[in-house]
């Protein structure tokens, strides 16, 4: 069996242009290969417990997620290689999840890193997913950066516009993960980066008491006060794309 890892993360957010606005949060995460699951007793796999990745929230549509068998026929579909998919992604804490980004790390037959999908979700409900890849479907360094044409609303105050720029830098023991959004003169930088460990007892304890998602979802909800009250104009959601996955 695979050994969960933690990430305890730092997560910093920067908007560009004239309307200015930054934050860095602490944020945890887990690494895990969803078809062999090694993990402490507070934390299951598709069960309940104080902390669980399920199949169910990742995948899919929200709720309706169908794990990594989704990320299989994803890679099949664009032929792409095949080969071990990892999960990083926030734990729920009983019960609780919302995950703003979630990424599948997915590898060739030599174990080398070649595709990610950022797997992204909004607080309307919504989920799309952007497929990360070289062209030439060699192995991402964190030299790479890869392109995406924004075509999902993520935050009422930034247009459905622009595109994204991704870089991954995937080690053994970090992770390092860059996300460079332009639209004309705007946009945002977005990062998420820190040490991998085992996820021990201790560790799922401590996630727990940071309360999980729903810390995420009072900063998220904090930081749009922020905006508005800073002059931001927002936006209603329009109707999200047809296509579940695009670049």
């Amino acid at each position: 069996m695979t050994a969960v890892q933690h990430l305890r993360g730092q997560t910093f957010h920067g908007r560009k242009g004239e309307l200015e606005n930054q934050f860095r949060y602490a944020v945890d995460y887990v690494l895990l290969d969803p078809t062999d699951v090694q993990a402490p007793r507070l934390f299951s796999h598709n069960a309940a417990n104080l902390t669980s990745v399920q199949d169910r929230d990742h995948g899919g549509a929200p709720k309706h997620g169908r794990g990594v068998d989704w990320a299989h026929e994803v890679l099949a579909a664009h032929d792409l290689p095949l080969g071990k998919i990892l999960l990083l992604t926030q734990a729920r804490v009983l019960g609780h999840v919302f995950n703003p980004v979630s990424f599948w790390l997915c590898h060739n037959a030599a174990g080398d890193l070649c595709v990610v999908i950022a797997e992204v979700s909004n607080t309307f409900g919504e989920r799309h997913s952007y497929l990360c890849h070289r062209d030439d479907r060699a192995p991402l360094t964190r030299e790479d950066t890869v392109s995406a044409t924004k075509i999902f609303h993520v935050s009422p105050f930034q247009p459905v516009a622009g595109g994204y720029q991704f870089r991954f830098d995937i080690r053994p023991d970090r992770i390092g993960i860059w996300i460079d959004y332009s639209a004309g003169a705007g946009g945002l930088i977005a990062t998420l980066t820190g040490h991998l460990h085992p996820l021990t007892l201790r560790r799922t304890l401590g996630m727990a008491l940071r309360f999980g998602s729903r810390r995420v979802v009072a900063l998220i909800f904090w930081q749009a006060l922020k905006l508005r009250l800073k002059g931001a104009r927002y936006t209603s959601p329009p109707i999200p794309p047809a296509d579940e996955v695009s670049r």
